[in-house]
């Protein structure tokens, strides 16, 4: 009687801390290990357990939601979400063998380069706008002077009806739109897109006229 009793108040405490810092389905274990001397082995493979699920081993997902994430980053370059999407302008732009089918890239060429884009063949529902949401991305409208050399005048009168000219801030931001917009369909009609001419040779014209 003497050796039960406190073997029976012992149970109690073991009871007590099971159900406040260990599992109940730990708990028989717990009781065993108890009983063999071997609680110190039984703590270290309990916390060893713990710091595995703390950890989140064998979850999956966390890791390639955080890599898809990197990876739409890259692939919409950190263009804001109101401008066209590089993936939006891959998937509705014309191959170069599908270029060659349509009479309005025969003798293409995309000229002198400069820093004003001329886009011909362009839609009549066309409006500033959609050309907007595609030069856009070519445009840091955080940079005050990038703002304000951002300039569209789509013509929508006359022999010039469907075309328009871009001004972009530099030629590399016009080399890189001229690349990827340059066969993109837009309401079922290609664009054209090519470096504006310079007026430079009509003024060299003019000048010849009034030495003659």
């Amino acid at each position: 009687d003497v050796f039960e009793q406190p073997q029976h108040v012992g149970h109690k405490k073991i009871e007590f801390h099971i159900t406040t810092d260990i599992p109940a389905v730990l708990q028989i274990n717990l009781e065993k290990e108890k009983k063999n001397g071997k609680t110190s082995y039984f703590r270290y493979l309990y916390a060893s357990t713990e710091e595995i699920n703390n950890t989140g081993f064998g979850r999956i997902f966390p890791a390639p939601s955080s890599n898809n994430k990197m990876e739409t980053e890259e692939e919409e370059d950190e263009i804001p979400s109101e401008f066209i999407s590089r993936r939006d302008l891959e998937k509705n732009r014309l191959s170069r063998e599908e270029m060659e089918k349509f009479s309005v890239f025969k003798n293409y060429e995309p000229g002198d380069p400069n820093c004003r884009i001329y886009v011909k063949n362009l839609a009549k529902q066309v409006q500033e706008k959609d050309l907007k949401f595609i030069f856009g991305r070519y445009i840091d409208f955080q940079s005050e002077v990038e703002r304000n050399m951002f300039d569209i005048r789509l013509m929508k009168e006359g022999r010039m009806k469907g075309q328009a000219f871009i001004g972009l801030p530099n030629e590399k931001a016009a080399a890189k739109a001229l690349k990827e917009v340059n066969g993109y369909v837009l309401f079922e009609k290609p664009m054209v897109v090519q470096f504006a001419r310079s007026a430079r040779p009509k003024q060299d014209a003019n000048e010849g006229k009034r030495k003659k």
